[in-house]
């Protein structure tokens, strides 16, 4: 059994150990506070226009995503009604889920160690796909990659958002801090 007591995720650990001082010496940071470090991970799947038809299909996407994230995910609703689309304002359409501390390094771990290296035809991720600010946009095809997700039990292979905010002012500090934690870029 494990003890969650004296418990460190790996990827914590290594960016205690490790990473904050390669981070220094890269960026010649005179503070510790101005080391970059992860500060949350938002995941989001949309069931869009399967959830118009079928209110159940929300709460299927939330149940997988409260198995992939480990942490209860919160269904979302429409803020208005389109009547093109047929949604009406408060209509269940999704699910999404912020991870910090522990669990946050538990899921990028998973992230980057099991599931993308299960996708189809896997030559890396963009990286472009930053904001400016130094947060990391990411999408997968389908949520299957990751393990926690039986693929006999699953009525529908949803697409999965992934944002990964970190406190980094600019993108380049971003794109270090993630390929010390040996995120996969592909540029």
């Amino acid at each position: 059994m494990l003890d969650t007591a004296n418990y460190t995720p790996r990827l914590k650990a290594s960016f205690a150990d490790e990473i904050k001082a390669k981070l220094r010496e890269e960026f010649g940071y005179k503070n510790d506070m101005q080391i970059p470090r992860l500060d949350k991970i938002v995941l989001n799947i949309g069931a869009g226009a399967e959830a118009v038809r079928d209110s159940k299909k929300a709460k299927s996407a939330q149940d997988d995503l409260t198995a992939i994230a480990g942490q209860r995910a919160v269904i979302t609703k429409a803020k208005k009604s389109i009547a093109g689309f047929r949604v009406r304002e408060d209509m269940p359409l999704g699910a999404k889920v912020t991870l910090r501390g522990d669990r946050m390094y538990e899921f990028l771990d998973r992230l980057i160690t099991v599931a993308l290296p299960r996708v189809r035809d896997f030559r890396g991720v963009s990286g472009k796909s930053f904001d400016g600010r130094g947060n990391y946009a990411m999408g997968l095809k389908e949520h299957i990659v990751f393990p926690e997700i039986n693929f006999d039990k699953i009525d529908e292979a949803w697409g999965l958002d992934i944002v990964i905010c970190t406190t980094a002012k600019t993108d380049a500090e971003a794109k270090a801090l993630l390929k010390h934690f040996n995120m996969p870029f592909n540029s």
